[in-house]
């Protein structure tokens, strides 16, 4: 097969997926959000066993579309609020196209200088939108996850540094022990970040918090110079942020390292009507941030952003001689990845689009949702367990048990779907407006979904 011919026949396939790609877009809104039972079981015709002879390209994009796509939950359209999970903003979703054509290895600049350019302004525009000091250094990653990770790692391994212990040279064998203070509410991700980078549950004490899961500043434990702090912008359930203000700068007194998981809820210092929620933040050593949620970028996308890019590079950075490079901003020396897409092309397609005005817009449209969809449901007699401050709303239909068994009623309802929790001993339904998509008659049709299906657990 020659070049020329091999070229054509995969630009046709590009062409033929984007149209498949086209026409799912178009009919997403008219499914319900969470796939049927037969969707389900048709996945039984995926090509299961491994055959000897090729199978043409366009069969298995066939069986992508026709027996994948209606198997898809319905995350897109607006009417999705389960996990914080993000839509996809239609600019960055073309611009994942385009990137994923281009395959793009973005761990040094020179390996792709379009991709290494924009992701340079992408990280530059995303510490602008969040009011963190202009000489931070940001670096796109997997998700939230891999930045908290990436944050303790490299608060770890700073505080052992200015007790003259150099992970590097020395390992942890034998080193000083650090503790933890982190919030009683703190995401699951921070535990897992924390057991990876040798600190396990004994070393780790819990803030206590109040009643929307904010840290209470004035039982804060002791907190030193061999202390990680980890606070939240944006609780997991409630929406609510720590009070930075009042313990961030005890903690920079006191020589400890401050990371914030703000996975949402460090969005809200892009709205002028929501920062103030996350006054102090930007005090902090580092912060853990998703493009994939509130920015509607498409997934993967977290960032890790550190106040000092030396704390990253000390961490993170690795010498060989084919990997030589002078550039300051080289992703293998700022993150645990080598070999890594260039997730920041779509950040700044998101980012470029909307402008300043438009990124304030997407967060306070959401916010303005989920306060909508509280109200709603206040009318019909469900109680909103906590204030709604951004994008979350907890809900409660009585006790447990009927709590419950709206929430499954609801998630095969089929007109929206949420997902359930505990939260200070109770079960709840957790409603995320994530989704740019999202309309006031998304909110309105949920609404009405939600409380039909908690008249029919009653009878």
């Amino acid at each position: 097969m020659t070049d020329s011919v091999d070229s054509t026949r995969h630009a046709d396939l590009i062409r033929e997926a984007a149209l498949r790609a086209s026409a799912y877009i178009e009919g997403r809104s008219a499914r319900a959000v969470i796939p049927t039972h037969e969707a389900i079981a048709a996945l039984d015709g995926f090509t299961a066993v491994l055959g000897d002879d090729p199978v043409d390209a366009r069969t298995i994009l066939d069986q992508l579309d026709r027996l994948g796509s209606p198997a898809t939950v319905v995350n897109t359209a607006g009417r999705y609020f389960g996990f914080v999970t993000g839509g996809t903003e239609p600019v960055a979703a073309a611009a994942a196209v385009l990137a994923g054509t281009w395959d793009q290895n973005i761990a040094l600049p020179v390996m792709s200088p379009v991709a290494a350019h924009l992701d340079a302004i992408a990280a530059r525009w995303v510490v602008d939108l969040l009011g963190l000091p202009v000489t931070s250094a940001a670096s796109f990653c997997a998700g939230a996850s891999i930045a908290n990770l990436s944050g303790l790692l490299a608060g770890r391994d700073a505080l052992l540094q200015r007790m003259l212990w150099s992970v590097d040279q020395r390992g942890l064998a034998g080193a000083p022990t650090l503790r933890v203070v982190a919030s009683a509410e703190a995401h699951v991700s921070v535990f897992k970040a924390l057991r990876a980078i040798g600190i396990g549950k004994d070393n780790i004490e819990l803030a206590p918090t109040d009643h929307a899961g904010r840290v209470d500043a004035s039982q804060l434990p002791r907190i030193d110079e061999r202390t990680l702090v980890v606070l939240q912008a944006g609780n997991v359930n409630t929406g609510h942020s720590d009070p930075f203000d009042d313990i961030v700068p005890f903690a920079n007194a006191a020589g400890a390292w401050v990371h914030i998981d703000g996975a949402f809820g460090l969005w809200a210092a892009a709205s002028p009507r929501r920062r103030a929620q996350v006054s102090g933040a930007a005090a902090a050593d580092s912060w853990a941030t998703d493009a994939h949620k509130w920015l509607n970028a498409p997934y993967d996308s977290g960032i890790v952003i550190f106040a000092r890019a030396a704390d990253a590079r000390r961490a993170f950075a690795v010498e060989a001689a084919y990997l030589t490079t002078d550039s300051e901003r080289a992703l293998m020396h700022l993150g645990l990845q080598m070999s890594q897409r260039a997730r920041g092309i779509e950040t700044w397609a998101a980012i470029a689009a909307r402008g300043r005005s438009g990124i304030a817009d997407l967060v306070d449209t959401a916010c303005d949702h989920a306060t909508r969809l509280a109200n709603l449901l206040v009318a019909g007699g469900v109680e909103i367990m906590a204030p709604v401050v951004l994008n979350q709303t907890l809900v409660s239909f009585g006790d447990d048990a009927t709590t419950d068994a709206v929430i499954n009623a609801v998630q095969h309802d089929g007109t929206c779907w949420a997902g359930g929790t505990t939260w200070h001993g109770r079960r709840a339904m957790r409603l995320s407006v994530s989704d740019r998509a999202t309309t006031t008659a998304d909110i309105t049709m949920s609404a009405a979904a939600i409380l039909r299906c908690r008249d029919a657990i009653r009878g």
